[in-house]
């Protein structure tokens, strides 16, 4: 994400504040929708209700709820599924250390604060330029996604129960393409699309000959990989043009 110095609110020009509830209306409305797959794939994977219903009021992240009933429908130990869910929530906690600053709110808040701090209310908090939008912006966002979302949830998991085998009616397959469909935005420059296609590929190849919730874990090798080819790459280049200045 792109560094952002948000100035103090002292009458400068920012967005309206009836532009940001809209902005981040749509953005939760949009997202929000998309946990009623989410309950129909945590049903479809054999959790109850209950544990779906807890899982959204709980976790609230998205890719993390898809990635631990991804791992459980497939079979794998509840642990790895879990331990896999929590690799991709450790993201969160850097989202974290940025809107401390940027949201500068009460201590006594933070905690509750804090279960919002998710992609898309981050996303629209850093798109504010003052601190009177990043907070609307993050309120707006937070309560839509979160209200919409636990709703949503608890419909596709009813639904679900009503009709019975998800995987007859194509439903086991809402899971992965609503989360392959918040991904794909967000890979914007080259190093982000190579290290989503190495974690595919590791992903794929590792999934018959591996445990179900293990090449999760491994495809998280991804990013480090391609970091150090990275700077291997650039490292070379420097040697490249230092020689050719020395000649």
């Amino acid at each position: 994400m792109t560094e952002q110095t948000v100035v103090p609110d002292t009458g400068a020009a920012g967005k309206p504040d009836a532009a940001v509830v809209r902005d981040a209306l749509g953005v939760g409305i949009a997202v929000g929708l998309s946990g009623f797959a989410f309950g129909v794939t945590s049903a479809g994977s054999g959790l109850t209700l209950a544990q779906t219903c807890a899982l959204s009021l709980l976790v609230f992240t998205g890719a993390s709820q898809f990635a631990l009933v991804g791992a459980l429908a497939a079979g794998g130990n509840p642990l790895t599924a879990a331990a896999g869910a929590f690799f991709l929530g450790v993201r969160n906690a850097f989202y974290g250390l940025r809107l401390s600053q940027l949201l500068a709110l009460p201590r006594a808040v933070r905690p509750f604060a804090a279960q919002w701090v998710i992609d898309e209310t981050t996303a629209v908090a850093l798109a504010q330029p003052t601190r009177r939008g990043v907070r609307i912006g993050f309120t707006v966002t937070g309560l839509t996604l979160y209200v919409l979302w636990n709703l949503t949830t608890l419909l596709g998991a009813l639904g679900a129960e009503a009709i019975g085998d998800t995987a007859a009616w194509g439903l086991d397959a809402a899971g992965p393409a609503v989360f392959l469909a918040l991904l794909a935005p967000m890979l914007r420059t080259v190093t982000e699309r190579a290290t989503a296609a190495l974690a595919v590929l590791l992903g794929l190849g590792l999934l018959p000959v591996l445990p179900a919730g293990v090449p999760v874990l491994v495809a998280a090798l991804a990013a480090p990989a391609v970091l150090w080819a990275r700077g291997r790459r650039e490292s070379g280049d420097g040697r490249t043009t230092a020689r050719e200045e020395e000649r």
